[in-house]
């Protein structure tokens, strides 16, 4: 089994699959490597694809300590996954706790992502519902740990943004059930005390953000009501960004929808690699209504 060894010595497993360009997929909290099959066969016909655990997911290393969790630590991980693969620079795609992660890496090493496509993230963003999602992420933690991960996944996975995609897919979505339910308890505990609960708002970063260079890909479900207006947010303020909203979608946008999500990653993909994700014209001027002169 290959693991890339993270700054603290902690070990991530991944995977990979086909050859070229490299693409790397981060999963989101209630999924794991596991989650991102149908873009690795998908997208490995033409790329290189790399798919990992994040730390508190086994076969990756579990620490027992929350210190060892953090949203920047979620960055840095990519990074070492890169690293232990060989890979200078990728794509880096992320879904929701992964689409977080992979705008933290365009903050601290840009160089090293040729885009970054940050799905369904926004939760815990919006100012007016931080103490909140602090309190829920909370009590999640101590749900995983009084209950384990084999009784909440029954909860957890039946979630206002997740019930889209069991009406559509109930196979699909019983196997996602399945594979949180198989979730290390502890891990799942900190992860959402370290890295959920502490990582600050997008709305905190605007300053940064704007000053990202790298080509970015936003997608949200129209259903994924706490990632609609964050999502706009990162549209209007990163430089080179689009905004692809998947109407009657829900949270898990890429198994929910995962011809759509592919069809248009590849297109996002291919349009960098052409040269022409470029940053929004200067001309295109948000306060404008009609030009009268």
């Amino acid at each position: 089994m290959p693991f890339a060894i993270a700054a603290d010595g902690v070990k991530l497993y991944f995977e990979e699959a086909g050859s070229g360009t490299p693409i790397v997929f981060v999963h989101e909290f209630g999924g794991d490597h596991r989650s991102w099959e149908p873009q690795m066969r998908h997208f490995a016909r033409r790329h290189r694809c790399i798919t990992y655990a994040a730390r508190g997911y086994p076969p990756s290393d579990v620490p027992t300590e929350v210190a060892a969790y953090s949203q920047r630590t979620a960055a840095t991980d990519i990074l070492a996954v890169m690293d232990g693969a060989g890979v200078d620079r990728a794509h880096v795609v992320g879904l929701s706790m992964g689409g977080f992660a992979v705008l933290h890496l365009g903050l601290i090493a840009p160089a090293r992502a040729l885009s970054l496509t940050v799905a369904g993230a926004g939760y815990g963003a919006e100012k007016q519902h931080e103490a909140y999602f602090r309190d829920v992420s909370l009590e999640v933690a101590r749900q995983f740990e009084a209950q384990g991960s084999h009784q909440f996944a029954k909860t957890y996975a039946l979630g206002a943004s997740r019930v889209q995609f069991q009406n559509k897919d109930p196979r699909g979505w019983a196997e996602f059930a399945q594979q949180l339910g198989e979730h290390d308890a502890v891990g799942s505990a900190n992860t959402m005390r370290g890295v959920q609960a502490t990582r600050p708002s997008l709305y905190d970063l605007e300053a940064s953000l704007a000053a990202l260079a790298v080509p970015t890909l936003v997608i949200v479900g129209d259903e994924d009501d706490h990632c609609l207006q964050p999502g706009l947010f990162l549209k209007r303020t990163i430089p080179a960004c689009g905004l692809l909203v998947l109407p009657k979608v829900g949270h898990t946008l890429n198994l929910e929808e995962p011809e759509r999500f592919n069809s248009f990653l590849g297109e996002f993909i291919t349009t960098v690699e052409a040269g022409r994700w470029l940053p929004r014209d200067a001309r295109a001027v948000p306060a404008q209504i009609m030009k009268t002169s």
